[in-house]
């Protein structure tokens, strides 16, 4: 999920969310309806280190008063989540259930809208009927419902400009290539982000899935291809930068959904790196000033060898889970500090799958000590929420303290 100048692997990202279509997000709390010096890296915690004993435990009160909300009415549900996808969602529900019911996991992160433009429900949007983006995988009403009953927060993941169904039926809304056609990146068209047009389509599918009982919406792929901008068209831009074109995105998505309770994933290398430096429409300090939640998905293995994240360097992120996680919230913890007006929460996604392709000797397995040990970051840098990461969902389960 991330990109880089600042040395940052982008080819993982894309293998592990094609894995995603291949296949087939505590304690409960109510649910609302609705880089350059430093050459060692931070040790991981010892066996028995607890760090912050309150960390992680959820907030029944059903109330925040200092709430960090865009609507100060909003409930505050402390996640401890997994990302679904659809077809999980469908056939393996009752599972997750059983799983959230006996550990700290309450909050699940569903596919509505994936990474291949397939709305994942029978939508009654009338966009997605006429490019035949509907690949019904479950029920949500059904699924929500379920979830609501055993006090589980539910949260559609909603796959914004990377929508290869959208922008092949409708070119128009499409980025282009110098030769008028479609401009494909890693076998994939994207819809532009600067044809406002083509906003509306991910609302219109947001605002249904809150009125199907989704309590949260996460926008995905809010952000430009990350390939060569030379060779992509995008028309009239206006003079605007990437950034501008993604913030007023979500801006007017705020201005949509007023009362919804939003989320956005971003590339975590845009914690350390200075404004947009990937070009990608993702500038640290202005993207979450709209979002209630921003999620940066810090996998280990995805940062690039010899990393520097908050002036520590990193020789292999992957051996190092517990020191990539605390050192990426530490640096986007003093960064957000300095920002004036709404701070968003940081929610981090965490890795929960072993890398293999970064090669014999830049990866280890991936297992409950691994997973923990990321949570453990979590928490030792003041933070509290967290989602797990796995495309194949096959998460390590002995890693969630029980209820």
């Amino acid at each position: 999920m991330k990109k880089r100048t600042i040395k940052f692997v982008a080819l993982p990202l894309l293998i592990c969310f094609i894995a995603v279509s291949a296949i087939a997000c505590g304690s409960k709390t109510t649910p609302v309806n609705n880089s350059q010096s430093q050459p060692t890296s931070t040790p991981s915690p010892t066996p028995g280190q607890t760090g912050n004993p309150d960390a992680g435990k959820p907030d029944n009160s059903g109330e925040n008063v200092n709430t960090p909300f865009k609507n100060a009415n909003q409930k505050r549900v402390k996640a401890k989540g997994l990302y679904l996808t659809a077809t999980s969602a469908g056939s393996r529900l009752d599972h997750y259930i059983d799983l959230a019911n006996k550990t700290e996991i309450n909050s699940y992160v569903i596919d509505y809208k994936n990474d291949y433009g397939n709305v994942c429900n029978d939508s009654k949007v009338p966009l997605a009927k006429e490019v035949g983006a509907i690949d019904k995988r479950y029920n949500a009403a059904e699924v929500t419902k379920k979830l609501h009953d055993n006090n589980i927060y539910a949260i559609a993941r909603i796959v914004c400009f990377k929508d290869p169904i959208l922008s092949k039926n409708k070119p128009e809304l499409a980025i282009k290539d110098k030769d008028g056609g479609l401009y494909i990146h890693n076998k994939m068209t994207w819809v532009n982000p600067f044809n406002k047009q083509s906003w509306q389509y991910s609302i219109d599918l947001a605002k249904e899935a809150l009125a199907l009982g989704f309590d949260e919406v996460q926008f995905d792929y809010i952000r430009f291809p990350d390939g060569k901008k030379s060779e992509m068209i995008f028309g009239d831009t206006g003079g605007k930068k990437y950034y501008e074109v993604i913030n007023e995105f979500l801006a007017y998505v705020r201005q949509q959904l007023p009362d919804a309770i939003i989320s956005g994933d971003v590339f975590a290398i845009i914690c350390e790196s200075p404004g947009d430096t990937e070009g990608i429409g993702q500038y640290f300090e202005y993207v979450g000033k709209d979002l209630d939640y921003l999620c940066p998905m810090a996998y280990p293995s995805h940062y690039a060898l010899g990393q520097i994240i908050n002036k520590v360097k990193f020789p292999k992120p992957d051996l190092d889970p517990y020191g990539v996680i605390k050192n990426t919230l530490l640096k986007a913890k003093d960064r957000l500090s300095k920002v004036d007006g709404h701070k968003p929460v940081l929610r981090t996604y965490l890795q929960d799958f072993t890398a293999t392709w970064i090669g014999k000797g830049n990866y280890q397995l991936y297992e409950d000590e691994q997973v923990r040990q990321q949570i453990q970051a979590v928490y030792d840098a003041g933070y509290e929420e967290w989602i797990l990461w796995d495309p194949m969902n096959k998460y390590r389960e002995g890693a969630f303290k029980k209820e």
